[in-house]
């Protein structure tokens, strides 16, 4: 299974597609870290998120009990604190860290309501760099607003060697948002599609991570289905293969659904007993209802390590669609 911890909604950035910062929780009433302990050992992927999960100021107990439940522990944060994530890089080097960006530094920063917030971003990853971190990179929510910076990012990234996370605004109780829309439609598709054909050709030198780009490519795939308002290429296992933590120590299925799926609440049950619940098996009907075609990180990427037939056969065929110069068949 793969876990992702929101462990506040506290955040010092004012971004337009998310309004968490608008509607922080108290730190005082957020979940204490050792409620974590419940969280089952041999996790494929952990995700510490927020909010800005960096304005914990116990941020570093929350990483020295998850860093024991999974081989790779990832930090999801705008890398404005680039000291403290400094710190706990030298600690556990062997972390994922995921610096959020919206574009180049006038547009981020405008985006982001963050002065200053792309030197910052920037400067994280090159301290991370120099401390031999393997795993670092930027992640981007793409919209209308920020799409034509897109693939001189991708540029930049390959260039510094560093991954490259996407997503796309969504609509949900996690961002506090219900009227995030692509207005430039149209626009947004053709640029998503030079973005994946980007993928498919990537330019960077390791195998490994050209191979990583091209199922990028189809990540960004399920991206602008989303978009474009399709059902999601493979189905989602929120609640099964993925679950969430908030803020409070609830355990919830996902963060895309319009309200919360909560399972249970680990600071008076055990794991176990919110998993093999009655309310969890009812929150499992709910996802399997679910309408909403929401692709995301968090539930996209599990979907496929559950399916990977298929990705793997899109990601065959259209390699070889664009090494004959021909287009991508979406």
């Amino acid at each position: 299974m793969e876990c992702a911890i929101i462990t506040t909604y506290r955040c010092n950035a004012k971004c337009s597609m998310c309004l968490a910062w608008a509607n922080p929780s108290k730190a005082e009433e957020e979940f204490d870290p050792g409620i974590l302990e419940k969280i089952p050992g041999g996790m494929k992927r952990l995700n510490i998120t927020g909010g800005e999960p960096l304005l914990r100021r116990d941020i570093m107990d929350i990483v020295r009990i998850l860093n024991t439940k999974s081989h790779r522990l990832e930090i999801s944060t705008n890398g404005y604190y680039y000291k403290k994530l400094e710190a706990i890089a030298k600690e556990f080097p062997g972390i994922t860290v995921r610096v959020s960006i919206e574009g180049l530094p006038e547009l981020n920063d405008r985006l982001r309501g963050l002065k200053n917030g792309f030197d910052h971003a920037l400067r994280s990853i090159l301290r991370l760099k120099r401390l031999g971190l393997k795993d670092i990179g930027f992640a981007m929510t793409i919209s209308g607003d920020n799409i034509h910076d897109l693939l001189d990012l991708y540029t930049l990234v390959a260039a510094m060697d560093i991954e490259f996370a996407n997503a796309v605004v969504h609509n949900s109780f996690y961002f506090f948002k219900d009227d995030n829309r692509i207005e430039n439609i149209e626009e947004v598709r053709g640029l998503f599609i030079e973005f994946i054909n980007a993928l498919l050709c990537s330019p960077r030198g390791p195998f490994r991570k050209r191979v990583k780009d091209w199922f990028r490519a189809y990540i960004n795939l399920g991206l602008l289905g989303h978009v474009m308002g399709e059902k999601r290429p493979i189905p989602c296992g929120a609640g099964t293969d993925t679950f969430f933590v908030d803020p409070w120590g609830r355990v919830l299925a996902c963060n895309g659904s319009r309200e919360p799926f909560v399972m249970g609440d680990l600071k008076t049950q055990s794991f176990e007993e919110i998993w093999h619940s009655d309310q969890a098996d009812m929150v499992r009907r709910q996802v399997a209802e679910c309408s909403l075609n929401c692709w995301m990180t968090g539930t996209a990427v599990p979907a496929m390590r559950r399916r990977p037939l298929q990705p793997l056969l899109w990601v065959l065929r259209n390699k070889l669609q664009v090494m004959r110069g021909k287009p991508v068949n979406l």
